[in-house]
């Protein structure tokens, strides 16, 4: 069992809990979050593309210390106008995503592409459906990056006011992970896959972040199999299917046979232990005692590893 998952220790309280049925399941609320990814240039690299990755910040109430990509909520405001589009049509992405409506598909995608720039300085949009912006530096970029992350300014109006389209066929959905029923914050997330546009550069300007890094996928996951990185299952789940391909246009390109069937953890009692598992994910499987201390996890790293990354 890896040792660098992410493990809150009021966890096996909160799952007994659920298991009794003194613990209500709070909604989880729709998220985004993208595997930006680029081919190394240097001599000697590891062979295949990188990802563009996070360290979220300690005092994070939610995966403080995590390494994850760019993502976050969706914002309920761009759902409610068409906005510029190029690529697959927003009945495909509902259909892809597994969602109902073509505005629901897009609140979604937008919060993709919206939360890559806010987190990463990275703009997958252009002036026509066969451009992309080529820098997104500047004191005007980084007004209206600052106003987007302070939901002072949507990102239909941004694109609008900016008159660009947004490139959905530089994103492909890869993933749909559900935060469990026993956890306090929970996102209903779909990951997505892109490559760096060419001319654009990530920038460190997150503020949930402490560090980003630019790595290949099997690298941090053989980094979280030793503790060094500490990781979510999905961030686990996702750098592992990232692993056989040799470019990043490859890894885009197989997006679409990706299984989007939504991923939830489940709690069951199995004699004296509370079972957590991922369906379809054994490496996650923990076995938590019913009684006796939390801490004393079995089948991989205890509730206090945290495998954090220097």
């Amino acid at each position: 069992m890896s040792q660098g998952q992410w493990y809150p220790p009021e966890w096996p309280e909160r799952i007994r809990a659920l298991a009794a049925g003194e613990l209500t399941a709070v909604a989880p609320r729709r998220a985004a979050t993208v595997m930006l990814l680029r081919d190394p240039g240097a001599p000697g690299a590891t062979p295949g593309p990188v990802v563009h990755m996070l360290r979220r910040r300690t005092s994070m109430a939610f995966a403080g210390g995590a390494y994850a990509y760019p993502g976050g909520g969706v914002d309920p405001r761009d759902d409610d106008r068409l906005i510029g589009w190029a690529g697959p049509s927003l009945e495909h992405w509902a259909a892809r995503l597994g969602v109902a409506t073509v505005t629901e598909a897009q609140a979604i995608v937008c919060a993709a592409v919206r939360e890559t720039f806010e987190e990463a300085g990275v703009l997958l949009a252009g002036e026509t459906a066969g451009t992309v912006v080529g820098d997104t530096t500047g004191a005007d970029w980084e007004a209206d990056r600052e106003a987007l992350v302070a939901r002072d300014l949507s990102f239909a109006e941004f694109l609008d006011r900016r008159g660009l389209l947004l490139r959905s066929d530089l994103l492909g959905a890869w993933a749909r992970w559900i935060t469990p029923e026993f956890e306090p914050r929970r996102y209903d997330t779909w990951f997505f896959v892109a490559a760096l546009p060419e001319g654009q550069r990530t920038r460190a300007v997150s503020t949930e972040a402490d560090r980003t890094v630019w790595i290949a996928p099997a690298d941090a996951a053989r980094r979280y199999d030793l503790g060094e990185l500490l990781m979510m299952p999905p961030t686990v789940s996702t750098l592992r299917a990232l692993t056989p391909f040799r470019t990043a246009a490859e890894a885009l390109g197989a997006a679409d046979v990706q299984d989007m069937t939504p991923v939830l953890a489940q709690a069951r009692l199995e004699g004296d232990e509370l079972v957590l598992s991922w369906p379809g994910h054994d490496e996650f499987t923990k076995h938590v005692p019913t009684a006796g201390e939390d801490s004393a996890v079995s089948g991989g790293s205890t509730a206090g590893e945290t495998g954090g990354a220097s």
